[in-house]
């Protein structure tokens, strides 16, 4: 596989950084000992380093040549709030949180990226390396943004990469247009009247109400919601009543949707008040929805998922191996924030077998360090050929 021989010289020296940060994960907004690493690194590395956009984000710079053009690449920071389950010499050592996403490795291949551009600088222009806090549910590439993210580091483009247990390692996934979903909660109260469970005549029950409009809700997809567009409406908390005999006051439903169109969004936010507020109404109860838009859909725009597919490929050395009409992914992303503001592409790197279980937000995953040179080598190539010094 022709990864770039200098980045594979410093392979050792990568898992270091990812199995250090790996066993000391940090959780959103509170990446401070992971952003000191990184930043320190940086600096060694030479780079132009800002610290605390978004709280706890990093950017650095890097300048070649004479050319203006500027093109970024960004890495996440954060865990999640999960045990870990694995037993490895790096193991997580705070209770509660593990890097069960591979943001660790994310981080460790952007940083390698860096230190090889900045010894070799065989581009012409500006490379901003944005690590980002707070990907996992609070949004931080949103921040990122709202703080002038693209104000203070121009650019043409950014770029972005996930790890994707199951496929091979040594193969990339991409497609132009949607590729992950939107990301949206919704929570309804349903409020009736509480009465003795063997009395239920004398109730307005919440329970079976809520029942009710849980199966309303499964309606959305398949008649509200044209067939050739996927979208999901999942509740995923019930929640009611104290004890075995009563008949509660109230029922709180809570769950996500996820779809790829506004309208499709706008869609499901609608039906989903109608149908709560009906079915209740119906049984002589009232229902109240408080809809949250967390996170828009990734939308990969198409020159830029060309130049990542052309790197992806020069990395790889097999163009079968680049798979450029991956299905796309109903999970998300908030990188999606910084693609609504920029043109830009998210691509997947394969993380080989995901046996076990061992997928992603899973308590024994692990991230793969063999692909650490294979996404260092990528991110590196799409630079040296999206700013392409001149002969």
């Amino acid at each position: 596989m022709p990864v770039i021989n200098r980045i594979a010289a410093f392979h050792e020296e990568m898992i270091a950084w990812r199995q250090d940060i790996h066993r000391n994960p940090e959780t959103a907004f509170e990446e401070h000992r992971t952003a000191a690493f990184v930043a320190q690194h940086l600096e060694g590395f030479g780079l132009e380093v800002r610290r605390g956009l978004a709280g706890t984000g990093v950017v650095a710079t890097l300048r070649a040549g004479s050319g203006a053009r500027a093109i970024a690449l960004r890495a996440d920071l954060d865990a999640l709030h999960i045990q870990e389950k694995n037993a490895l010499p790096y193991t997580s050592c705070v209770p509660g949180k593990m890097h069960a996403c591979g943001h660790d490795g994310h981080t460790a291949m952007l940083l390698g990226a860096a230190k090889y551009l900045a010894e070799t600088r065989k581009f012409d222009g500006v490379v901003h390396f944005v690590f980002q806090p707070a990907e996992e549910n609070e949004g931080g590439g949103r921040v990122m943004v709202e703080q002038g993210l693209f104000d203070q580091f121009p650019c043409e483009a950014i770029y972005g990469m996930h790890n994707w247990p199951g496929m091979p390692v040594g193969q990339f996934a991409i497609r132009p247009g949607p590729m992950m979903a939107s990301y949206d909660v919704f929570e309804i109260v349903v409020e009736g009247r509480g009465s003795h469970g063997a009395m239920p005549h004398q109730s307005i029950d919440p329970v079976v109400a809520a029942a009710q409009i849980v199966l309303g809700l499964q309606t959305i997809v398949s008649r509200n919601v044209k067939p050739i567009d996927a979208a999901v409406v999942s509740v995923t908390q019930i929640h009611g009543g104290d004890t075995w005999n009563v008949i509660p006051e109230s029922v709180v439903l809570r769950g996500t949707t996820r779809c790829f169109r506004r309208d499709v969004r706008d869609q499901m936010e609608r039906r989903i008040g109608e149908i709560a507020a009906g079915i209740a109404s119906a049984m002589g109860a009232t229902a109240t929805l408080r809809y949250e838009r967390r996170y828009p859909a990734l939308v990969n725009q198409d020159e830029a998922v060309r130049r990542a597919a052309a790197a992806a490929r020069d990395i790889v050395g097999d163009p079968a191996k680049v798979e450029m009409e991956i299905e796309p992914v109903m999970g998300s992303e908030d990188f999606a924030f910084m693609l609504e503001r920029k043109p830009g592409a998210y691509i997947m790197i394969g993380n080989g077998g995901g046996e076990g279980g061992r997928m992603l937000h899973n308590a024994r995953y692990d991230f793969n360090d063999a692909i650490l040179p294979i996404g260092a080598s990528y991110w590196a190539r799409l630079v040296e050929q999206s700013l392409a010094a001149a002969a």
